[in-house]
């Protein structure tokens, strides 16, 4: 399985012979929130077409084969007549596409459905080409299947999920349009010029065995982690420069004498975003009365560079997944159609948890540090609650309370989900990955991330402004700057909600981070 891009910044899907997939992360990316176009190459048809034709001969013998002349599941030994097959496929979408809840968000169920045609487009699944190809239609005409929050157990994959997806393309259930309306699927079809695919032998199957769903939110993840890990930073270099702490703990030699990786690329980020700092320089020398900073300051490269250890950790465990064809029966390339457990969502599931993990620990981090700037006892000489005039106004008091009780949840939603196995299907799948769950659960965990951060930005920007005359280092001011442009310094007490969710969406576009690389370069 290759991709490239077009020359118009589609997702080109191919396959070559040794079906090792190179869909990169941030295609997948482009294609989940971008809406970049999907296309199949011609070696990818060709191998769709050559595994199609595996499945129509063995569907014409009268040998009992799983999924193609079977029943599923428990039912797996149950023969089913030729007549009856496309009901069976059918039916086992309709039964299937049993979600319950919210709808789930329109670049997850992107995401999941360019992940499912990657799959198809290897040729190891044995669907039509017709088939496939309808996937990369529905893509391309902006139109959502409506999945819902509950169903996957993560094993045999995203069994619901993916079940409403194939739904759709079979022009039943329902759909948003691309401009977001809820529609039936059938009309949104219809108005899109695209026909409906009534299923054939092994199709439905195909359609729903894999762990695409789970996968796409791990990309995504990783994909605003990598952005936010940076963002600590520079949350932590504000913290660090207007609380009058010490730059010299990052030096890298000492980072050196303990060569972790991530470690040592947050604190090149902290010495970047901290040099020439002239509050930071205000301080420095023997007359300096600070003997150590507090943990949350002296450690943060430690606490954020294991987390880019776990980051870097789950995106290599991303990477082998986008580089499989995950169904059951699978094609083999010598013809064979054998069943196999590669539906297990395990693998996935794991690093979900563990970064939900290191979300809760960089935000539990961060708090504390928002915190110590509101006490006067530690905040070195600023007024308390960062106030205008203490006791009259609350400051930023209460900013703290909602970054306090964002991390409360942060670590309930750090309890693992992949040891939370249940058994389904009589026992048949007696052990279940709830991959989903720790998909959905790390989405949760890197918003609450998101807003900590920022209020920890925020109120890093005002202890600065309370440090005039003097003035920030050349990143940390750029990063004051662009805050300032939305959210208003220090002054009497006015509704702090709006400025908090200003300064989130600064830090959910990257405009923070960009603001700081425009002075230092570019962030490890």
């Amino acid at each position: 399985m290759s991709t490239t891009l077009t020359r118009d910044g589609a997702v080109t899907l191919g396959a070559d012979p040794d079906i090792s997939a190179l869909l990169a992360p941030e295609q997948v990316v482009r294609v989940a929130r971008d809406g970049a176009r999907v296309e199949l190459s011609p070696d990818a048809a060709e191998a769709i077409a050559s595994s199609r034709r595996t499945i129509e001969n063995l569907a014409q013998t009268g040998e009992p084969h799983y999924g193609i002349s079977t029943g599923f599941g428990a039912l797996a030994t149950t023969f089913i007549d030729p007549e009856q097959r496309t009901q069976l496929q059918q039916g086992l979408i309709r039964s299937h596409a049993a979600g319950s809840g919210p709808e789930v968000e329109r670049e997850v169920i992107r995401a999941l459905m360019l992940l499912r045609l990657k799959t198809l487009a290897t040729g190891r699944t044995g669907v039509r080409l017709e088939t496939a190809q309808a996937y990369a239609n529905v893509l391309n005409a902006g139109i959502t299947p409506v999945v819902r929050e509950y169903g996957s157990l993560g094993c045999s994959g995203d069994l619901a999920p993916l079940s409403h997806c194939a739904l759709a393309v079979m022009g039943e259930g329902r759909v948003r349009d691309a401009e977001g309306r809820l529609r039936d699927a059938a009309d949104a079809l219809k108005d899109a010029g695209l026909e409906p695919v009534v299923l054939a032998e092994k199709e439905g199957l195909a359609l729903i065995n894999g762990t695409d769903g789970m996968l796409g939110m791990l990309l995504l993840a990783l994909h605003d982690i990598r952005m936010l890990l940076r963002t600590a930073d520079i949350a932590a270099a504000l913290s660090v420069e207007s609380l009058l702490g010490t730059d010299r703990v990052f030096a890298d030699d000492l980072q050196r004498l303990r060569p972790q990786e991530g470690q040592g690329r947050s604190a090149a980020n902290l010495r970047a975003l901290l040099g020439g700092s002239p509050i930071v320089a205000s301080h420095r020398g023997p007359d300096d009365p600070s003997v150590q900073d507090a943990y949350s300051l002296r450690c943060a490269p430690q606490v954020h560079g294991a987390a880019r250890d776990t980051a870097t950790h789950a995106a290599s465990v991303a990477e082998a997944e986008l580089a499989s064809a995950v169904d059951n029966p699978v094609v083999t390339l010598d013809g064979r159609v054998e069943s196999n457990g590669n539906f297990h969502g395990a693998p996935v599931g794991y690093v979900l948890d563990f970064l939900a993990i290191a979300a809760a620990d960089v935000a539990s981090m961060s708090e504390r540090r928002t915190d110590r700037h509101l006490d006067p006892s530690r905040s070195r000489g600023l007024p308390a609650f960062l106030a205008h005039d203490a006791g009259v106004d609350s400051g930023l008091m209460i900013a703290q309370y909602t970054a306090a009780g964002i991390v409360s949840e942060l670590k309930r939603l750090a309890v693992p989900a992949s040891v939370d196995s249940i058994p389904s299907s009589a026992m048949q799948e007696d052990h279940v990955s709830m991959g989903w769950a720790a998909a959905r659960k790390l989405r949760r965990a890197v918003d609450g991330l998101t807003r900590v951060l920022a209020i920890e930005v925020m109120t890093g920007c005002r202890s600065l402004d309370l440090r005039t005359p003097l003035q920030p280092g050349a990143a940390t001011g750029a990063v004051l700057a662009c805050v300032r442009e939305h959210a208003s310094g220090p002054g009497p007490d006015r509704v702090v909600s709006d400025e908090i969710e200003a300064v989130v969406e600064l830090v959910r576009t990257g405009r923070i981070v960009a603001a700081a690389e425009n002075e230092t370069g570019e962030l490890q």
